[in-house]
């Protein structure tokens, strides 16, 4: 390798020391106090929520609201997740050449699948009954007063080979292997960063490319089936043939954003000397670009069913934009998620200063959340959901335990892949 870039430190290792775990610890702890304070005031009973528990003829309780929270939660940070080891197999399928310096910010993401995989899995048997109504075995009884042929007709999409209404052993099974074969990736590709590390040559790179290539399949059908299950199903009676890329896109703007602050993060604090300005601007561009790419599926996803007028897709977002709880969110997910990043990363200054970027990444992790927010509460709350105490003490709770972890994990390896046959190229990268 050249020797400028032998000039840089390429041993060296993310110090995660006691005063950044203090600054995530001290917004872990108001996120706690935030979120106790919340749930006694929804146990205390919200006026809302009581009107709109009476409007629907349903009783309301608390506990429905922090499982719809944690449910929120957790898969939008397992989307941010899984789409940063998706992100970083890109970079070696494509054999990409500016990334390799910050690849491993991309894999560290990856770090919180084993704890996702436990929450999602124990949470749907503690909280499932509550949060998806297509888990009631009467819906399926033709006998019962409850008798839904919508969803006896989609039964077996959960409960195959069970009997419908039984056990859904389909849905379960899915959801394992998912998690089961994202973890098996994500160890291997750490497995075989660490012995280029320690072994040098490019075989460690195709090797890596050659994984890529298989996670890559696995991945581009297993995520948009996550989504139908996890999130689409919620609204049982409804459906969109372009939801899973919609949730990806969602997915994919947070986790560029949670890459490319951690990135800015680590450049402040003296680390990857290697990535310079122009690497941050192609961060920016990702940022910018796939904003705007959230933004068309979205458009495309309303103008189809809003032009078709059909009730049973036409209902989705009748009962949002016409909801005096969820109706001002719509605009202000827009107004996050699109017009603020495409009226400030439009220049190039603007892709190449972290002030900026740092300013929309978060607002856009924000965005996003709110997004999901969007697509669970109306189906699982009805009326009785919003943006409290309760959702932003949850959110600080579970974004800063997934920084300990995600930043734990990075810190347990070399921040640079040394032996990278492409490292040479990433110094001298310039756009």
């Amino acid at each position: 390798m050249a020797h400028d870039v032998q000039n840089y430190n390429l041993d060296q290792k993310f110090d995660f020391n006691a005063g950044i775990k203090k600054s995530i610890m001290t917004v872990l702890i108001i996120g706690a106090v935030l979120l106790a304070i919340g749930v006694v005031m929804s146990m205390m009973g919200g006026g809302h929520a009581e009107e709109g528990a009476e409007a629907s003829g349903h009783a309301f309780h608390w506990y429905e609201r922090l499982f719809a929270n944690i449910w929120i939660n957790n898969v939008y940070f397992t989307g941010i997740a899984i789409v940063g080891v998706f992100f970083f197999a890109i970079q070696y399928a494509a054999q990409a050449g500016w990334s390799a310096p910050i690849t491993r910010v991309m894999l560290a993401l990856g770090n919180w699948l084993p704890f996702a995989a436990v929450l999602m899995v124990v949470g749907f048997f503690v909280m499932g009954h509550n949060l998806f109504h297509w888990w009631h075995a009467e819906l399926f009884d033709p006998n019962s007063s409850e008798y839904d042929s919508i969803i006896d007709g989609k039964g077996a999409f959960f409960y195959w080979p069970l009997e419908k209404g039984s056990f859904p052993i389909f849905y379960i099974a899915r959801m394992v292997i998912f998690f089961g074969f994202w973890i098996f990736f994500f160890n291997k590709f750490k497995k075989i960063s660490a012995a280029e590390d320690q072994l040098g040559g490019t075989q460690h790179w195709f090797k890596m490319r050659s994984w890529s290539a298989y996670f890559l399949v696995f991945f581009a059908v297993s995520s948009s089936i996550a989504a139908w299950d996890w999130v689409m199903s919620i609204d049982t009676h409804w459906f969109s043939t372009l939801f899973g890329w919609y949730v990806f896109s969602s997915w994919f703007v947070a986790a560029l954003s949670a890459i490319t602050l951690i990135t800015i993060f680590l450049k402040g604090k003296g680390y990857l000397e290697m990535v310079n300005e122009n690497h941050i601007h192609d961060l920016g561009k990702f940022v910018f670009g796939f904003s705007i790419f959230w933004t068309y599926l979205w458009f495309s996803q309303f103008l189809l069913i809003y032009y078709a007028n059909i009730p049973e897709e036409s209902v989705y977002f009748v009962e949002r934009l016409t909801s005096d709880v969820y109706g001002p969110f719509i605009f202000v997910n827009i107004g996050l998620n699109f017009v603020l990043p495409f009226l400030v990363l439009m220049t190039r200054d603007s892709k190449r200063h972290g002030v900026f970027l740092k300013l929309v990444c978060t607002l856009l992790i924000f965005g996003h959340w709110i997004d999901f927010v969007l697509m669970v509460q109306p189906g699982t709350l009805g009326h009785n959901g919003g943006i409290g105490l309760m959702e932003i003490g949850m959110l600080l709770v579970f974004g800063s335990v997934v920084a300990l972890v995600v930043l734990g994990g990075l810190a347990k390896g070399n921040l640079i892949p040394k032996n990278h046959p492409m490292l040479e190229e990433s110094y001298h990268h310039h756009i």
